[in-house]
């Protein structure tokens, strides 16, 4: 496991770094990595700046099968136009079926903690457990939530795992010119139903 002060001097080091230099480190530390994507909107810069530095990296997709048409006709094109190397992971129940007999309960409720956990937490666990990634890189960014504030471009996991978001500094204007400099598409038509407030966490990453 990275020690907290190497994590601390990578922060220090490369805190004005351009997201390919500080993806370059992350695998220069350890090539066995993955990169978990949503397809919610500027994922394609994440997944766009990762694959460019490894075309045949793990992408780990864990859907919840809630969401929207337009983010499945977005994912299509992503995948597509990148290449990805994608690996699909789904709850084991099916939407239609969890819908009768628990839908999307309330938040804040025992009901919604179930629900996030088959629709969310297990599949990601399940997808974890299979690659055993030393590397996540993610697409975290300050000013999302709070507890993305308190992290840094560099963090650990609750299992351990180096915790890499290369665009934690970036505005969103200055990923909308990622975007168009690199010909990417994006799509703001997007549902978590395990988080329904935008600065609310799902408890993948807190």
């Amino acid at each position: 496991m990275i020690q907290k002060e190497t994590i601390t001097k990578l922060n220090r080091d490369l805190a004005a770094a351009a997201p390919e230099d500080i993806i370059r480190q992350a695998l220069e530390l350890s090539g066995k990595a993955v990169v978990t994507t949503n397809f919610r909107p500027y994922e394609a810069a994440i997944l766009h700046a990762v694959t460019a530095e490894s075309p045949k990296l793990p992408v780990v997709w864990c859907d919840t099968g809630y969401n929207t048409p337009q983010t499945y006709r977005h994912a299509e094109a992503v995948i597509a136009q990148l290449n990805l190397n994608i690996f699909l992971y789904v709850p084991k129940q099916t939407a239609a079926h969890r819908d009768v007999v628990l839908g999307i309960p309330e938040i804040d409720t025992p009901e919604h903690q179930l629900f996030t956990e088959q629709v969310k937490l297990e599949p990601f666990k399940r997808a974890m457990r299979e690659h055993k990634p030393e590397v996540w890189f993610t697409n975290l960014r300050k000013g999302q939530t709070a507890f993305r504030n308190s992290i840094d471009i560099f963090s650990l996991s609750n299992d351990g795992v180096l915790k890499v978001s290369p665009f934690y500094h970036w505005s969103d204007e200055q990923l909308d010119d990622y975007l168009k400099a690199h010909d990417l598409p994006n799509e703001f038509k997007y549902f978590d139903p395990t988080k329904a407030l935008a600065n609310r966490e799902c408890g993948l990453h807190a």
